[in-house]
């Protein structure tokens, strides 16, 4: 039996990121941005936490490093394997939680996180295990969505319609809001230094973007799956979700501003 209090919360993430693969095709170009800010060289020992399907840890090991990822989420483990395989690189993929790093102390020069780390429920165990995998004046690289901007307000609203997460966990989208991140890092880190980026997610309408969004991410897709008998209230969250995303629709693309904080360990 296991003491960890978030060990159902974490069951359900594992579930419900399973359909997350569909969207590498839009990640990989801000994963490349990602590891130029982080500054990764060849050589490097790199662990990407929260990999997904695999696409920080193989750009990583595209410039030379030794690249390692770590997921929650099985299927999408067995996607960037598959990746690493056709990109014929040698990347080590393995299941585990940003919570409980399954490596020993001091192993990377950098740790990266592209919009993973952050669903961690408790950011103080999460910053503490990057920190404690890190190298002296190793380190860390991550992209997250700011609270003001489409993902964050969407995750939002979504947070908003379903239900509560356990008592003492983080909102996600509180590890976009550069004082946070700032206040967070502040005993383990120096100043973190930020950086602002979008990700243009190509759609040929909003509802296109919607159901897409539907499809593959998972607090979303659960929310809609709740609402299968209730056909009026999930009208209404989806009219929201595309009044919400109409701003930032323009010429085809959805435009989804992220942030990237860097910091090196103290």
């Amino acid at each position: 039996m296991t003491s960890d209090p978030y060990f159902a919360l974490k069951a359900r993430q594992r579930e419900m990121w399973s359909t997350f693969a569909p969207t590498a095709v839009f990640t990989t170009p801000t994963a490349a941005n990602l590891v130029r800010f982080a500054g990764v060289s060849p050589g490097d020992e790199v662990l990407d936490v929260g990999t997904g399907t695999g696409v920080v840890a193989i750009t990583a090991a595209h410039v030379g490093a030794r690249a390692r990822g770590i997921d929650l989420t099985p299927p999408l483990l067995e996607v960037a394997r598959e990746n690493a395989r056709i990109a014929d690189l040698d990347v080590e993929f393995l299941e585990g939680d940003a919570e409980q790093l399954p490596y020993p102390d001091a192993s990377f020069d950098v740790v990266l996180s592209q919009f993973g780390h952050m669903f961690a429920p408790r950011p103080e165990c999460a910053v503490a295990e990057m920190r404690r995998v890190l190298k002296p004046s190793g380190r860390i690289a991550f992209a997250t969505w700011p609270p003001d901007r489409l993902v964050g307000q969407v995750f939002a609203f979504v947070g908003r319609n379903s239900p509560a997460p356990p008592p003492g966990a983080a909102p996600p989208p509180l590890w976009g809001d550069e004082a946070v991140i700032t206040e967070r890092l502040s005993s383990d880190f120096q100043r973190p230094e930020f950086e602002r980026g979008v990700m243009p997610v190509s759609a040929l309408s909003l509802g296109h973007y919607r159901l897409f969004m539907e499809a593959s991410i998972g607090p979303i897709r659960k929310l809609v799956e709740s609402l299968a008998d209730a056909p009026q209230q999930l009208e209404a969250v989806r009219r929201e979700i595309e009044t919400i995303t109409q701003p930032y629709f323009a010429a085809n693309q959805v435009a989804q501003e992220y942030v990237m904080t860097r910091a090196v360990a103290r």
